[in-house]
């Protein structure tokens, strides 16, 4: 990544565009304050692409930006660009500062997730093409940007099963999520509970698992990682390379990253998806946060689950992702957001259940039978699953006897 090719100084707005449209500007404005602000003819489209749930009012109009934010980007964009150790790494071959989000906006704005481009103002003289078909830019940087921190490139997978990161960063349709340097075997972690999850009909991107050495294009300085990585095909990208647009939670209820862990529960996302995808993306979102408990994933925050919008307008559950089995590494953890009013990840219980039910305002009866459904399939899953094999014996000793722990719980309940 070379720095950015524009001047700090001068650079006060830039272009957002979703589906090759302009739908709106970002101003940087005195006090280093940045406001968004719509473009006319988007907010008088009726049959306008949805940006974000966030601008929409109670009576289903479009919310019109008032309040321009001081230092950090409004909470819709600083949800799209990615935190801790990984935003350090960008910034710094970027050339950007970390806090300074409306210039690392303007450097990785190329590639975003779902069906944004944001691009400076000069560089934006005609609307914006889709993925897929955007020309190339003259430098060499790994432009992809997915809210998270681990350390993740856009890759294209070859014929060949190898990957192949693209100079530039773009028109990848692959994610590769490298080892961690902390937790031993993350990548087969995830692989395998992806699969787990695929076992017991949660749909999930395809992956693969792709040794170290058969990935060309890595920066100079991951060269020294070893091991395996784990390649996630992208589900806001469609066959073609065209964008399919989507947001994450955090996005939704208008909360910054930094508040994924807080001030939302399970049951807050479960009355958004009723209200807006009907009963069964709700029940589809229970089956996965059972699941989350089952496997011991302690890190299912806001961020970890999103909306597809494959018709620009009507938002539904997205494929799940980042499934990951954290217990065994951090041992008596504890759920990211509340369920049923506990953060446990011990049992299920269904007075829990049941409040959970209160609260999302969603029938409690079919919800049980959810629980038992899901705990006995994933038991019976795991015991057969090849994939477990890749693991190493203590994490999957420590996997499956919790899996076999919370079952467990939820059969004997059941019995009362």
């Amino acid at each position: 990544m070379t720095a950015m090719n524009f001047d700090t100084k001068t650079l006060n707005a830039l272009a957002v565009n979703l589906h090759g449209r302009r739908i709106g500007v970002i101003n940087r404005i005195g006090g280093d304050r940045h406001l968004f602000s719509f473009e006319p003819d988007y907010i008088e489209d009726a049959n306008r692409p949805v940006l974000s749930l966030s601008f929409k009012g109670q009576a289903g109009g479009l919310v019109i930006p008032t309040r321009a934010v001081t230092a950090r980007l409004p909470v819709f964009f600083s949800n799209l660009l990615p935190e801790g150790h990984l935003r350090d790494y960008l910034a710094a071959r970027a050339g950007v500062k970390p806090l300074r989000e409306f210039f690392l906006l303007a450097v990785l704005g190329a590639d975003l997730p779902g069906a944004l481009h944001v691009a400076p103002m000069e560089q934006t003289t005609q609307a914006a093409p889709e993925a897929g078909h955007r020309d190339r830019l003259p430098e060499t940087a790994l432009r992809f940007s997915l809210a998270g921190v681990q350390l993740k490139f856009s890759a294209i997978m070859e014929a060949a099963g190898s990957l192949t990161i693209p100079a530039d960063g773009m028109g990848g349709s692959w994610i590769v999520k490298l080892p961690s340097s902390r937790f031993a075997s993350v990548p087969e972690n995830e692989y395998t509970m992806l699969a787990l999850a695929r076992a017991v009909d949660i749909e999930v991107p395809r992956t693969e698992l792709i040794d170290i050495r058969d990935i060309r294009g890595l920066p100079a300085d991951a060269g020294t990682i070893t091991g395996k990585a784990l390649a996630v095909q992208r589900f806001d990208r469609g066959a073609n390379g065209e964008s399919i647009h989507m947001e994450d939670f955090a996005q939704v209820f208008g909360l910054y990253p930094e508040d994924k862990y807080h001030r939302r529960s399970y049951a807050n996302i479960a009355f958004v998806l009723r209200a807006e995808n009907g009963e069964a993306g709700t029940y589809e979102f229970f089956r996965r946060l059972v699941f989350s408990v089952l496997i011991g994933n302690a890190d299912m925050h806001l961020k970890n689950w999103s909306l597809l919008y494959p018709d620009r307008r009507t938002p539904v559950l997205s494929p799940a992702y980042d499934l990951l089995a954290t217990l065994p590494y951090i041992p008596n953890d504890s759920l990211a957001l509340t369920f049923g009013g506990s953060r446990s990840l011990d049992a299920i219980t269904a007075d829990q259940v049941r409040r959970f039910a209160d609260t999302a305002r969603l029938p409690a009866s079919p919800l049980w039978p959810i629980v038992t459904d899901v705990a006995e399939r994933t038991r019976a899953a795991w015991k057969k699953l090849a994939e477990k094999d890749l693991l190493p014996d203590s994490l999957r000793r420590a996997i499956g006897d919790h899996i076999m722990t919370v079952a467990g719980s939820v059969a004997q309940a059941g019995t009362k």
